[in-house]
Formats: C-alpha cells, sequence, structure tokens
C-alpha cells in the first residue's frame, strides 16, 4: 500500500480534501490529511510541521497531493527537508509563479490580513526551486467560478482564483488542465483520475504538450 499525504489550501482546515482522500482510500492508497495554520504561520514554518507529520507515517513509498497553497508548503518541504521517500508530488491550482489574485488582495489592509503570513516566500512569490529529481505534476483548472470573479485582471484562462499560466514553472514533470473551478479540483472526479495516473505512471493521462519542452534553470530563491 502506498501512502499519499493531502495538503490544504488557504482558509480551510483540510474537510475539503475529505472526497478525494476516501476516493484515494478506494483505490488503495493508505491516504492522510495534514492539518496547518495557513494564515498564522508562513509556509516554510507549515513544511516543518509537515515533516514531523510524515515522520510518523508507514510506508515505502510517500506521495503529495497538494491543493492551492498546500503545493507551495509542499515546496517547501522538499527544499527544506529533501531526503523524503521514494514517490510522486501533484498540485492542484497550486500558483507557482506570484498569484495575481494575492498581489492584488495585498494591496489593501483587509485583503493583507486575510492573506496572513501565506504570502511570505508563498503567495506572493519567492517560493524555493523545486528539486528536478522529483516529479512534480501540476493541474490546473479552467472554469472561471471563485473569488476571482470579483478580482479583476487575472489573467485567462483561471479557475476563478489561479491563472492558468501560474500554475507551471520549468521544472514540471507535467501538466495538464481540466474544466473544472478552484474549488471543485477537490470534488471533480476526472481530476481524482489524473491524480490517480500521475501517481502511478508519473504523467498524467491526458498531459498538455507544453509541458514536453526542454526544462530551464529552476526557478530562483527571492
Amino acid at each position: 500500500m502506498e501512502t499519499v499525504v493531502l495538503v490544504h489550501g488557504l482558509w480551510v482546515n483540510g474537510t475539503d480534501m475529505t472526497v478525494l482522500r476516501r476516493r484515494l482510500a478506494q483505490f488503495g492508497y493508505d491516504a492522510h490529511q495534514f492539518v496547518y495554520p495557513s494564515v498564522r504561520e508562513p509556509p516554510a514554518a507549515n513544511a516543518m510541521a509537515l515533516q514531523a507529520f510524515v515522520r510518523e507515517l508507514d510506508g515505502e513509498q510517500l506521495h503529495f497531493v497538494g491543493h492551492s497553497l498546500g503545493g507551495i508548503v509542499i515546496r517547501h518541504l522538499f527544499h527544506d527537508y529533501p531526503e523524503q521517500r521514494p514517490g510522486r508530488v501533484v498540485t492542484l491550482g497550486t500558483p507557482h509563479r506570484p498569484s495575481t489574485a494575492a498581489v492584488k488582495l495585498a494591496r489593501w489592509l483587509p485583503g493583507r490580513f486575510a492573506l496572513g503570513e501565506s504570502v511570505r516566500q508563498g503567495l506572493l512569490g519567492g517560493l524555493p526551486p523545486w528539486p528536478v529529481d522529483r516529479d512534480l505534476g501540476s493541474i490546473a483548472g479552467t472554469l472561471r467560478m471563485g473569488i476571482g470573479m470579483v478580482i479583476p485582471d487575472i489573467p485567462t484562462p483561471n479557475d476563478g482564483t489561479v491563472a492558468l499560466e501560474e500554475t507551471r514553472i520549468p521544472a514540471l514533470k507535467d501538466h495538464t488542465t481540466l474544466p473544472v473551478s478552484h474549488f471543485g479540483l477537490l470534488l471533480s472526479r476526472r481530476v481524482f483520475h489524473e491524480v490517480d495516473h500521475v501517481l502511478k505512471h508519473g504523467r498524467f493521462r491526458n498531459s498538455d504538450a507544453r509541458a514536453s519542452a526542454p526544462r530551464q534553470r529552476p526557478e530562483q530563491r527571492r
């Protein structure tokens, strides 16, 4: 049995990933939900807590699935604690580049308060580079439904919160897009089957051709 750790996004407590966790369990994975304070602590601190969490888990293979900010926490985990067990990583709607929505929210006081510490080497950029020897697949949604509907000028296509272009970095092993919203990434059966396929085979069933381009120099820490 392969172990999978699910890492939720901003402003939630992990229950939003219950459907995905149950589907993974039905397909034979030992699935666990990691819960962390997404606003009170920065991603690097939450990565430290994630490392303590996975240290207690069994399994020779350890996969990670992160939604939105959760994928950023996973990036810090692999940078700060690179000696992880073999496994693959999938991010769902994660802004691997600075989030346009977060940049715009951070311009006014209530927005900065709402984002909290998630912006520190997180949603506003400055992420650590991804290790090129670890498979990372990214899934983006293209159904514009979410907070982005009231925040102007988020590049299209987007999932209502995160722009498609923000979900790409050169170090990706693979990338795919589906017609779902940011929250819908957690509920879609099609998304689940893509997650299952990439965990098993290292590639999505419906891979974007552009993701097969030669890798460039990884994104640098700011």
